[in-house]
């Protein structure tokens, strides 16, 4: 039985990294791998962001809602999409919008090769520069899942750095509107706010219930005196 004991704990310990390491890849206020934003740092402000497009079907009405309030947001594009519609991604910078990388075919970058992380995220800003002339600052990994290698990429490469959230709406799914307005109740000033106009999966998908909690909630916002920022006007 005692020899039994070297093998439990060796066993113990790599459930625990097993634990600790998807902890770090996973949960959005993790810090173990890199420094992430979170927060705009200002609580009278908050930070708007939308991943997962463009999506001809959502981000133009969402373009003219945003615009019919000036609020200026932050767009996460895939860069498969970016190539299919690079007049739209060219409109949102157009509007005065931030525009961020969300890789070239949103894999989950947790397990990736350093090789494979660099070329998600060039071939991302290499569609993204070649339909508006400019390069994102900030990157958002898909699914949130990072790689202990992460932060070292993007900074080498001249970004800014991982950009998270501290509110979300979990929209990501065609769904009525009102559970989407009732989740960002929570929004508070100084979150940076995850919401979607597009799916990884397909171009055109429906995010209409985004919309129509953004119709609701951006007036009450502003009455409030929140004023909105893109992640380029937030310190780092």
């Amino acid at each position: 039985m005692i020899y039994e004991i070297p093998a439990l704990c060796a066993a113990a310990g790599a459930f625990a990294a097993c634990g600790t390491y998807t902890w770090g890849s996973v949960v959005p206020s993790a810090q173990l791998f890199g420094p992430t934003i979170r927060r705009t740092g200002d609580a009278s402000t908050i930070a708007l962001t939308f991943d997962d497009g463009p999506n001809p079907a959502i981000t133009p009405p969402l373009l003219d809602l945003l615009d019919r309030h000036r609020v200026k947001a932050t767009f996460f594009l895939i860069g498969a999409w970016v190539r299919e519609a690079p007049s739209l991604v060219n409109d949102i910078a157009a509007r005065g919008h931030a525009l961020g990388n969300h890789t070239h075919t949103h894999p989950s970058l947790a397990l990736r090769s350093g090789r494979r992380i660099t070329d998600e995220l060039d071939r991302c800003d290499d569609a993204i520069e070649l339909a508006t002339a400019q390069r994102p600052r900030w990157m958002r990994p898909p699914f949130g899942f990072r790689s202990p290698l992460l932060d070292g990429i993007v900074r080498r490469r001249g970004g800014a750095g991982v950009a998270m959230w501290s509110a979300w709406a979990r929209d990501w799914k065609p769904q009525p509107a009102e559970p989407v307005i009732e989740r960002l109740r929570r929004a508070r000033g100084g979150d940076i706010v995850l919401l979607h106009d597009g799916d990884h999966r397909v171009m055109n998908s429906d995010r209409s219930h985004t919309i129509a909690a953004l119709e609701y909630w951006l007036p009450r916002w502003k009455d409030s005196g929140i004023r909105f920022v893109t992640l380029n006007e937030v310190q780092e």
